[in-house]
């Protein structure tokens, strides 16, 4: 089903790997800042698309988020409980760490090289040694939501393609964007990202899930939708078509 480029793939997730656990080590470990700082933040600067996310630090629906998180990690082990997945385990599970770690070296790269501050830190109900602390000064942007719509949407698109006709792969498909909405959800009520921070995770999680298989298959899943022409004329080429 996958081909694998091990010129392109073996690099890129070599680097994205080490990138992410150097990164890690990094955007967790941030100055404090200075309740000063932090007392004169105003509200009102924070631009009004999110400005209704801010709400106190909750540590219970913190915890709450991790949920989805850790269930979808070991995501490669689930390959083994299908026969057709099973025969390819050791390359699907190098392609889901490629996926993985192209979400990492994006994620922690913003992270990393910003300081947007949580919106916890702008609301006075949260403790004052918790708003100061490095750690809020991470929220741009999601990163669980990242990783979960990651791992996720990559297993149901590896399920789709090892299973084209199944009718069951859209439950997959499902799974995965209930999973990566409830830990949107749960990371906003948590007071730990802005809306615009968690749409951004979604967006980038899934498309890095779907793409990364996508672009090593072997052949042309068929899409009645999907139209490739060739054409002639002053120029030649191909014309890509697909119905909406």
């Amino acid at each position: 089903m996958y081909k694998l480029n091990l010129g392109a793939d073996i690099p890129i997730t070599a680097i994205g790997t080490g990138w992410s656990l150097y990164a890690f080590s990094k955007i967790y470990d941030k100055d404090p800042s200075d309740p000063e700082t932090i007392s004169g933040l105003n509200k009102s600067n924070v631009n009004g698309f999110d400005r209704w996310g801010i709400r106190p630090y909750n540590k219970k629906v913190d915890q709450l988020s991790y949920i989805p998180f850790y269930a979808s990690m070991p995501m490669p082990v689930f390959f083994l409980f299908d026969k057709r997945m099973r025969q390819d385990f050791f390359k699907l599970s190098f392609l889901y760490l490629e996926a993985m770690s192209v979400t990492g070296i994006l994620y922690t790269g913003s992270s990393y090289l910003t300081n947007r501050y949580r919106p916890y830190v702008y609301s006075e109900e949260t403790p004052m040694d918790y708003r100061t602390r490095g750690g809020g000064k991470n929220s741009f942007y999601a990163g669980h939501v990242a990783l979960v719509a990651t791992s996720t949407f990559f297993f149901a698109q590896v399920w789709a393609d090892y299973h084209p006709d199944s009718k069951a792969k859209w439950v997959f498909y499902s799974v995965a964007g209930a999973a990566t909405a409830y830990t949107g959800y749960m990371r906003h009520r948590g007071g730990l990202h802005f809306p615009s921070d968690i749409l951004l995770g979604t967006v980038q999680g899934t498309l890095t899930g779907l793409l990364v298989p996508r672009l090593h298959r072997t052949k042309w899943i068929k899409n009645p939708n999907f139209t490739i022409l060739p054409f002639t004329g002053q120029s030649h080429g191909l014309a890509v078509l697909y119905k909406l």
